[in-house]
């Protein structure tokens, strides 16, 4: 089949995750990267969202990162990022929602919120996430990832935001709990994959690009990689 090509952006979470699982399996791909604030003319023929990623496979196009990895792990199957058993790849699916409707807002309202009450909120929902996670998904893992021994789907969707905690940890003097210490250990194999530091951005990156985001000082001596 024709080569993939894929419209990322560096600072992007969501185009992190489809880097990684291009990566994992080993899949020739073509990148090509976008500048989400300068839009090349056209892209939006691309991707209808206007957002990363996006993939060209022939004459298929696709756009939203858990569409897209969905649709490799089908066509280039190995190896499998996804269990095959129905009832599994099901409860993956859960895991993978969960990120994206729950972890993800709680992490995003705890650093962006507009006011101090609306960071608050976040923090709680976001520590309610994280305990969840340590209790009802890596606690119950029966290996080193979240279904077991090999990386996953749900793996890759979760690891971009413990990438980013030094903002929390920088921004909102928030570290992981000590409730969490399945979930640490989990981060600590994950960022060793060499699929995850191909993909990586530096602390000093996020730090420098977040103290613009949230008009507050950046530290001394960051700069951006």
């Amino acid at each position: 089949m024709s080569t993939i090509e894929l419209y990322f952006a560096k600072a992007s979470t969501f185009a992190q995750r489809t880097r990684v699982v291009l990566l994992e399996k080993g899949i020739d791909f073509t990148p090509i990267e976008i500048d989400l604030q300068n839009k090349p003319e056209g892209y939006t023929q691309i991707s209808h969202y206007g957002k990363v990623p996006a993939i060209k496979h022939g004459d298929l196009t696709l756009y939203e990162s858990a569409i897209i990895n969905e649709y490799l792990d089908e066509v280039f199957p190995e190896p499998p990022l996804l269990p095959r058993d129905p009832g599994a790849k099901a409860i993956a699916r859960i895991w993978i929602d969960y990120a994206n409707t729950r972890f993800v807002p709680a992490f995003s309202k705890f650093l962006r919120g507009k006011d101090a009450q609306e960071r608050e909120q976040g923090q709680r929902e976001f520590l309610e996430a994280l305990l969840y996670l340590e209790q009802e998904g890596l606690g119950k893992s029966e290996g080193q990832y979240w279904l077991g021994e090999s990386l996953s789907l749900v793996d890759i969707s979760f690891y971009p935001w413990f990438e980013r905690l030094p903002l929390l940890e920088h921004f909102r003097n928030f570290n992981l709990p000590a409730e969490t210490p399945r979930l640490q250990e989990w981060w600590n194999v994950v960022r060793d994959r060499p699929s995850i530091q191909a993909v990586a951005n530096s602390t000093e990156f996020y730090l420098e690009r977040f103290a613009k985001i949230l008009g507050e000082p950046a530290p001394v001596g960051a700069a951006q990689k």
